[in-house]
């Protein structure tokens, strides 16, 4: 899969929670840390998300804020 987006890191999924329209998928990116990603209930469909699952965390941010 060739993508435009720089920000590209690899993981694994552990956890997917479908909800009524949209569902959360968590995915551990290294040392502890999860990345969570609501995406639809299609999408995590066609995709075939499941736990254990190997994919790619694309960021495409036209913003990034941080707060202290």
């Amino acid at each position: 899969m060739k993508i435009s987006a720089r920000n590209q890191i690899s993981g694994t999924v552990t956890a997917v929670h479908p909800g009524a329209v949209n569902g959360s998928v968590h995915v551990d990116i290294g040392n502890g840390t999860i990345v969570t990603s609501n995406i639809t209930n299609e999408a995590i469909a066609d995709l075939e998300l499941a736990v254990g699952d190997r994919v790619t965390v694309i960021v495409k941010a036209s913003d990034v804020l941080i707060g202290k």
